[in-house]
This record gives C-alpha cells, structure tokens and sequence, in this order.
C-alpha cells in the first residue's frame, strides 16, 4: 500500500457517485430525480462546491444531461454496474495530487459541514483514507481517498471485491463523528423515501 502525506485541503477533487441502477426507484436514474423543484444531483452539486477545486459526476447513463451541469462525467471503467467501486475507480484515476472527497447523489441533506469534516481528517498525518460515522455505522459512500489508491482499488476489484463498506474498512480509515448530525445521511432509495423527504423539507421554513 502507497504511503500518504500530508496534503492542503485547497488540492480537494470531489466525485458524486450517480452511477448506480438504482432498482429500488423502479430503474430512474436517481441523480436526476428532483426534490422541491431540483434535481438530486444539484444538490451534491451545491454542497461539494463549497469544499472542493473542482467536481466530478461518476453516472453511466443519461450523460449528455449530466453533462448540462458543468462538470466532467466519467463512466465506470468496467462493464456490468460492478458498483460503486468501479465509480471511485474512475474519479481516482482522473484526480490530481491531494485528496479524492466522495459522496452518493441521494443524500440531499449532506452539508458542507460534513465534507469540510472529512477533508480536515488526516491532513496533519498520512492517512489513506476517513470515513463519516453517524454515531452507530460507518457511512462509506461519504469517504476521503489518496489518489494513490488508485492502483490497490483496481486490483481489489479485479479479484472480485464488490462491497465498498468492505473496501474501505481495509484500509484502516480514520473515523469522522458525525453523529451529532444523522440527517446528513437520510438517503433516497425508495419513491417513499422521496416523498416522506419531500414532506419533511415542505415542513422546514
């Protein structure tokens, strides 16, 4: 495993996972869903630009309307929607030196505060990897990466790795407390998931 160094927190690349197929919405293509007039992805979009140098929209589908927003759209570079794996892979590749800042598109709530939590953890030190811990799991899919783990991912992946949870437990991360805010993890997977959010949000001044 490559050795990390301490990085700036201005060399920060971000990757908004909305590759997935999504079989629990009936197929849709989450990212593009809206919520309140906006669609899910705008929202990772808002909250990622607020920590990083520039964002990019890991999807395989519907990528002229990603690419509507402005940012660069890489597709998975295996075949068959091996997962959200296949997506980190591809923003790892892509990113330049410093640190690669993930995050789902179905989380509408995540903050600013929650990336700016996890671009700070391990800046001092030479950590591979945080995670975001909502105070009773581990939430991998909001994770910080080296670039460097570009190489051990894609071996990982070639001998069958398929679980990001798992993945990114073997490397040891440093746990992020978020459990002061679990709503920045309420995520979409459920057209009941979408509405009782829908609801919630036309109840918030």
């Amino acid at each position: 495993m490559p050795t990390a160094s301490p990085t700036s927190p201005a060399h920060v690349t971000g990757l908004i996972l909305a590759g997935g197929r999504a079989t629990r919405m009936g197929g849709r293509d989450k990212g593009l869903i809206e919520l309140a007039g906006r669609p899910l992805i705008d929202y990772a979009l808002a909250a990622m630009d607020a920590v990083c140098e520039q964002v990019l929209i890991s999807a395989n589908r519907h990528l002229d309307l990603y690419r509507r927003f402005g940012r660069a759209v890489l597709s998975d570079p295996l075949a068959d929607y091996p997962g959200p794996l296949a997506g980190i892979l591809a923003g790892l590749q892509q990113a330049p030196p410093g640190v690669l800042l993930v995050m789902p598109c179905d989380t509408p709530l995540a903050t600013p505060a929650l990336l700016q939590r996890l671009v700070a953890a391990g800046t001092d030190t030479a950590t591979m990897a945080a995670v975001a811990h909502d105070g009773q799991r581990l939430q991998p899919a909001f994770v910080r990466l080296d670039p460097q783990l570009a190489r051990p991912l894609r071996q990982a992946l070639e001998a069958g790795e398929r679980r990001l949870g798992r993945w990114v437990a073997s490397l040891d991360p440093r746990q992020v407390d978020c459990s002061d805010h679990p709503e920045w993890f309420d995520n979409i997977n459920t057209p009941e998931d979408l509405d009782a959010l829908a609801a919630r949000l036309a109840e918030t001044p």
